[in-house]
């Protein structure tokens, strides 16, 4: 009886936190019609790093793929994107799924190549990759070489006729990106896969004995996320309108603060990318203009909370006050009970 309890809990705190987020969602859509244009372009780069944080968390957290060189894909979507708006003449919101495409067809060679590694080799491999990228990007003079170039005027102006229009069309795409990948992590956890992810983290040994094919589970989210972060580059560089090498494969902007956002926030848990992200933006507003100190400000607060809070800031509020916004072992709960 008491576990049947608990189920009845889980699901009505299931539907409640999935009511809260419907509503958020629509007051974020109807955000150009209540917000200020800066604003609306600093809730879009909040989305991007919250799906980028959420990709990086399902490949690391999840799957225990540490990666620190996802800034390959997100250079390869902006780039993808040039190329094939600039050389094939495709609208941008035609190319952008596109790039996805063929982010998700690269990742198979790369994957062959770095699955062969373990732990830190794992690692480093993704950044050399990273940089392969750069520096054949570089070469490639008819996209402007090293310096990089500018997206054509009469591309720019094919997404929508005028400025606020356009900046309100990408704003809605980042959202709906935002909204699908959280998603697409939510239920890709809730199902069978999901708990071999898990299981996969937490001993390989143990969960190949069960039967579990632990190489084609890691693959399947190394594309996953590979494919998804493509878009998330193209979306990244189509508000931009300008590409270089540097900017699109920069391991700073892509990855380190990246990690830095899954780390605080709580590795390892749906909530963790979205309070992390939080947190970062607000540092980022209240810090920035103290330069270098700023940086270093970031790596005191990872530090401190790593070591307060291993498992990270949601981590210690999940577990101090029971609270989980997006359960997952509510399946697993019920079953046991029956």
């Amino acid at each position: 009886m008491k576990t049947q309890y608990k189920v009845i809990q889980s699901s009505n705190a299931s539907k409640f936190s999935s009511m809260i987020a419907l509503l958020i969602i629509i007051c974020l859509f109807l955000a150009p019609w209540w917000a200020g244009r800066a604003d609306v372009r600093l809730m879009s780069e909040i989305f991007l790093y919250l799906s980028l944080a959420s990709l990086w968390n399902l490949l690391a957290g999840y799957c225990g793929l540490v990666s620190v060189g996802q800034q390959a894909f997100v250079g390869f979507g902006g780039y993808m994107l040039f190329a094939l708006t600039i050389f094939s003449g495709l609208n941008p919101l035609i190319a952008i799924p596109i790039t996805g495409l063929f982010g998700a067809l690269i990742s198979f060679p790369i994957a062959f190549l770095i699955f062969r590694l373990r732990g830190a080799y794992f690692a480093i491999g993704t950044w050399v990759v990273a940089e392969v990228f750069r520096l054949s990007f570089a070469q490639i003079q008819s996209l402007g070489g090293g310096s990089g170039s500018s997206l054509p005027v009469a591309i720019v102006k094919s997404i929508a006729s005028s400025k606020a229009m356009r900046e309100s069309l990408i704003y809605w795409m980042i959202l709906s990106l935002t909204v699908f990948i959280l998603l697409s992590v939510y239920f890709i956890l809730r199902s069978r896969r999901g708990i071999a992810l898990i299981a996969i983290r937490d001993n390989e040994l143990a969960s190949e004995s069960l039967g579990i094919n632990i190489t084609k589970s890691k693959l399947f989210v190394y594309i996953v996320t590979s494919g998804l972060t493509t878009v998330i580059g193209a979306l990244i560089f189509l508000q931009k309108l300008r590409i270089s090498p540097d900017a699109a494969f920069n391991v700073n902007d892509w990855t380190a603060f990246v990690i830095f956002i899954v780390v605080i926030g709580g590795i390892g848990t749906i909530e963790g990318p979205i309070i992390g992200v939080l947190v970062f933006f607000v540092l980022r507003e209240t810090l920035s203009d103290l330069g270098s100190i700023y940086l270093i400000m970031l790596g005191f607060v990872a530090i401190f909370v790593m070591i307060k809070a291993p498992k990270g800031i949601w981590g210690y509020i999940s577990n101090t006050f029971k609270i989980e916004l997006f359960p997952l072992s509510r399946k697993l709960t019920k079953f046991k009970g029956e």
